[in-house]
């Protein structure tokens, strides 16, 4: 129950309040390559447990990252022609984005 003067907050609605702002209410990233209509995902970096984060620091070079990142879609994003290089580039733009809108947004308390 939330109190009288608002100052407290449901963390439920906090993380639904930063999905909806990043555009995220799935919490993940979908993307194609090339023309192909197969949809590849990996969790929002906001989203993302620690224990992927953990791997994916410990990964070596973009194809590491990118194999944590995808996980069992690997074998069809390589069959696809998807790049190791490409996978890590959206990994960075998609965290640099979302810095700047969770500077800017203020979550909903309940």
């Amino acid at each position: 129950m939330s109190k009288p003067n608002g100052k407290r907050y449901r963390l439920e609605s906090v993380r639904r309040s930063y999905a909806d702002a990043l555009g995220t209410p799935d919490e993940r990233v979908e993307f194609e390559v090339g023309d192909n209509d197969d949809v590849f995902w990996f969790p929002h970096p906001v989203f993302t447990s620690d224990a992927m984060q953990k791997d994916i620091d410990a990964a070596e070079g973009d194809e590491g990252k990118a194999r944590v990142l995808l996980g069992d879609q690997w074998d069809l994003f390589q069959a696809a022609g998807g790049r190791p290089g490409d996978v890590a580039l959206l990994y960075v733009a998609v965290r640099n984005e979302a810095t700047d809108i969770m500077q800017k947004h203020r979550p909903t308390k309940g």
